[in-house]
């Protein structure tokens, strides 16, 4: 293959098809239409610094050389990060199976069913091993769930002390994120020894270590009925594999545990992706961030899946929203869901009473040789005390391949996990220089802190076992879904664009995977290599002079973004700048980590062409000029135009002493045509999950590398376990965040280069406006720029068509099902309308099946309007059709079988059929069900 090929795989249209598109649009050229659709003043004509394109073979050879550059030693470090044997079956059919990998955020129930599920196994996983009622379908690490639980503590306490209280035994990185998040909102972190401080008189959180850094295991039950007294909420960060053995969290009185799930199947990678987890007692359910899937009915009653309450928050409230519903690692929930089903109860007991075994037999032959090692009750980590001999004891370790904690110049820390084996204990003891020991020896699990109640009891936990049925279980899960692997995902603003297998390939490499993200500087060479590669090119691409990969998701970038140009103030002597002016138009993200910045969210309005007001605009600046400390715009717009004050935007801000952050979620219409770090922006998040390629997962994994000019480069994020010294925060748990993904964009743009990236933003720009050229007749475009031309996304506007003949937007969503596509956008930026994003790697084949349907779908809203159907009784309104609804017996509906099952242009052999009806989000919220029904709930 030559390297011109791979731009050609990914890019849908080829030259004849583009031909027949430019005529439709009427221009004649990509460049031709692109001078047009940009404004001159932020258009760029230079060519991007990149390296010549690269083969598929060429690009996986240069990753060959740089995965061969990483040392991969056996970790023993621990700290939250464990090795861990993920089961070929779940690796080969989720983590390596596009039908998991290509899924959307399940928004759309009906055609989510699988993931739905697979999530709800996760969550009650969660519960069950916590011990607490509801738990969330993830987080997106250990540090940021535990920093969430802090706020969550805050909002829902009855105490008003700004003090939140942290076990000095908590894992540093986790400490960090805490004091990251904690400062901004005002709130005063104090790390205590509990074992020697007291509690401070007034407080209204504690947080604790389950099994701590050290290893140690502790009776808690005690600080949690004083800090309950005290009128505190307790958040138990907890080791869910240890919960197998131990006592939950919820049968001490805990109200939210939170922690990572990575040792249940999911490579270390580095750092990330993993999914964290989040779990509340009763009467907390209503607060709890992020994600919940709950249990509701269909149209026939019958029990189906749906994200329920929170899910919806960041839109609603806005500025008035206190967490960010974009952290989810739902693709590495789901495989850690599926590796409590697949090994059940007991099988976790066993790994959980094998790695115990394993850091008993440690203890013991240290201390057989003279070694001091802490005397307290553990799980998997033993402390080893060496007066003045530790950096020697690590060192000889890794002269053996295996990596150690230093804790100090004294002591020495050493985790066992599932994969530790006789050889390792060897190694470690001969580090040590002592010889060890033979046969058994006595557990160091205290009776009183044991584990007495069942978990997993569910069935699902309980069935599949054996590889066939684990296998038939992932199968039949993916078939109830839609994806990529599918057909065309058109969701404007979320750019569903293919994740080409060359890209994914590299991250199950054991060189990427399974390197711990506090190995050795000297054993991650390989890794450094790639992310500064990665880094440098995301600047290049972008204007900018400086990017950070360590945000592990966009939401997080905006956040890292928002607190550089915080610092940046600050360090000015202008720390009293705090308003932050967000278009009424903005995502709903972008309130919400600006008020997590501890910012107070001004709202400029729009015109009526969907741009941002410049009028406005002024009197808001004029108003809050002393305190302005940003301006947050997504460009192109959330009503995807170029809007062409976006010059002027800028230069009005900066005049005002603030600075200006540019959204990159649309970064898609932009790459190879204009670069914000050259228009006039200050700093933008990055998603690399949308016009890099990240695969979305469902919802997660996500990277938001944040891009900034130089000025705000020494406020980037820093490292959570390294602290540079310029108190620079950290914002997630690992210093290159989810790092274990990142060869997957290095892949693209290595693959692309300059030409290709150019081409993609061109075709994708063309595509839209595609779209909106054969559907404008039928409805009506809402918003157009130049020469009434679109962004990379159109908003169709239906609200004309529900006013005169009641069909919703809803029901044309749903009905898009039975044509077999996803829905758009549904009502967002505007109540009503359909946004539209087609992306460069849809071929014109499928563009024009999508506009087929929506032509079609419009001729059925007319047969609607005409009194044909009736309101209440047509193919819209009862869609989706589900094989068992159109094979029933009986069928008393005003329109045919056919017409509800095979809508005109589908596929009869290889239709999707939708496994529920529509479904009723009300009653899922009245009757909130968030853990595994019983099976006779779907029993007819």
């Amino acid at each position: 293959m030559t390297a011109e090929q791979f731009a050609d795989r990914h890019i849908g249209p080829g030259p004849d098809d583009e031909r027949r598109m430019l005529e439709t649009v009427g221009y004649s050229s990509i460049d031709e239409l692109m001078d047009a659709a940009i404004p001159e003043v932020i258009r760029w004509h230079g060519t991007l610094d990149l390296p010549a394109p690269a083969g598929e073979r060429e690009a996986l050879a240069e990753l060959r050389a740089l995965a061969a550059r990483n040392t991969v030693a056996v970790s023993m470090i621990g700290l939250g990060y464990h090795g861990t044997h993920t089961p070929g079956v779940i690796r080969r059919n989720v983590l390596e199976n596009p039908a998991w990998y290509t899924a959307y955020t399940p928004y759309q129930p009906e055609i989510s069913q699988g993931r739905l599920e697979a999530l709800l196994n996760f969550q009650t996983m969660v519960t069950d091993l916590t011990g607490l009622a509801t738990a969330n379908a993830s987080m997106l690490d250990e540090g940021t769930a535990a920093a969430e639980a802090m706020t969550l503590a805050r909002r829902a306490g009855k105490s008003r002390s700004t003090v939140y209280v942290v076990d000095a035994d908590t894992l540093p990185q986790t400490i960090s994120v805490i004091a990251s998040r904690a400062e901004p909102l005002g709130i005063d972190v104090r790390v205590l020894d509990l074992d020697t401080e007291e509690l401070p008189g007034e407080f209204f959180g504690l947080h604790l270590q389950y099994p701590g850094a050290s290893g140690a295991v502790r009776e808690h039950t005690g600080l949690v009925e004083a800090a309950h007294a005290a009128g505190a909420l307790v958040t138990v960060a907890a080791d869910l594999l240890a919960l197998t053995l131990l006592r939950p969290p919820g049968e001490i009185g805990a109200d939210i545990a939170a922690g990572t799930t990575q040792r249940f199947g999911v490579p270390m990678g580095f750092g990330g992706p993993h999914a964290g987890y989040l779990a509340v007692r009763a009467g907390l359910e209503r607060m709890l961030p992020g994600r919940l899937v709950g249990v509701s009915r269909d149209a026939d009653g019958n029990p189906a899946y749906r994200l329920a309450l929170q899910t919806r928050e960041q839109h609603i409230r806005r500025e008035k929203a206190t967490s960010n519903i974009c952290t989810a690692q739902v693709l590495l929930a789901v495989m850690a869901g599926m590796y409590a089903v697949y090994h059940g109860p007991d099988g976790l007991r066993e790994i959980a009473r094998r790695t115990h075994g394993m850091a008993a037999r440690l203890a013991a032959g240290l201390r057989a040789g003279g070694v001091s090692v802490t005397d307290v009750a553990f799980f998997d980590t033993v402390t080893a005390t060496v007066p003045g001999r530790a950096a020697d004891v690590v060192a000889a370790a890794a002269a053996r391949q295996v990596n150690l904690r230093l804790v100090d110049a004294d002591r020495v820390g050493i985790s066992c996990d599932e994969t530790t084996t006789e050889a390792h204990l060897a190694a470690v003891w001969a580090a040590f220089g002592v010889d060890g020991v033979d046969g058994e020896v006595d557990e160091a699990l205290p009776a009183g802190l044991a584990r007495s109640s069942d978990f997993l009891t569910h069935p699902v936990f309980r069935s599949h076992h054996s590889e066939t049925a684990m296998l038939r279980y992932l199968r039949r899960l993916a078939d109830f879904d839609y994806a990529l692997d599918r057909g065309m995902i058109p969701l404007g603003s979320c750019t569903m664009k293919l994740n080409a297998t060359t890209e994914m390939e590299a991250i199950t490499w054991p060189e990427f995977a399974h390197l711990h993200p506090f190995a050795p500087a000297e054993q991650t060479a390989g890794y450094r290599e790639l992310i500064g590669q990665l880094e440098g090119w995301l600047a290049e691409v972008t204007g900018y002079d400086a990017v950070s990969v360590q945000p592990n998701a966009g939401s997080q970038g905006e956040l890292a973004g928002l607190l550089a140009i915080r610092a940046y103030h600050r360090s000015r002597g202008e720390g009293h700048r705090d308003v932050c002016l967000i278009p009424s138009s903005a995502h709903g993200t972008n309130a919400a980590s600006a008020v997590m910045a501890g910012m107070r969210v001004v709202v400029v309005g729009c015109d009526a062409d969907g741009n941002v007001d410049l009028v406005d605009l002024d009197a808001k600046i004029d108003k809050h000029r002393d305190a302005l400390a940003a301006i947050m715009v997504t460009y192109p717009s959330t009503h995807g135009v170029y809007e062409t004050g976006i010059a002027q935007l800028c230069a009005k801000v900066h005049d005002a002493g603030g600075q200006v952050y540019v959204d990159g979620a649309n970064l898609n219409a932009l790459v190879g045509f204009a670069k914000p770090g050259k228009f006039g922006a200050d700093v933008s998040h990055l998603n690399l999950h949308k016009t890099f390629c990240i695969p979305h997962g469902g919802g997660g994994p996500g990277v938001g590398p944040v891009a900034v000019r130089a000025h705000l480069a020494p406020f980037l994020p820093g490292d959570p376990v390294g602290a540079r010294g310029d108190g620079a925060p950290a914002i997630s748990a690992a210093r290159y965040g989810s790092a274990g993904i990142l060869p997957i964009p290095w892949a693209y743009l290595r693959m692309m280069g300059a030409s290709g990236l150019a081409r993609a933003t061109g075709v994708a720009v063309l595509a839209a406006n595609y779209v909106a050229a054969r559907l404008r007749q039928h409805f009506p475009v809402l918003y157009a720029g130049n020469k009434g031309l679109v962004a990379h996304e159109c908003i169709l506007d239906l609200r004309p068509l529900t006013k005169a003949t009641g069909v919703s937007v809803d029901d044309v969503a749903k009905r898009l099902i039975d044509y077999g596509f996803h829905a758009p956008t549904m009502s967002f930026p505007v109540a009503g309308t359909l946004m539209v994003e087609p992306t460069e790697s849809e071929d014109l084949a499928e563009l024009d099946r999508f506009c087929d349907a929506m032509i079609a779908i419009r001729a059925e809203i007319d047969k609607v309007g005409s009194g044909e159907w009736p309101a209440g009784d047509n193919p819209l309104s009862n869609a989706p059709h589900t094989a068992a609804m159109v094979s029933g017996d009986q069928w008393p509906h005003a329109y045919p079988r056919s017409v509800g099952a095979y809508p005109a242009g589908v596929d009869r052999a290889g239709k999707y059929w939708p496994p529920v009806r529509r479904i009723d989000g009300a009653y899922g919220d009245r009757n909130l069900v968030c853990s595994c029904p019983a099976p006779e709930a779907f029993e007819n």
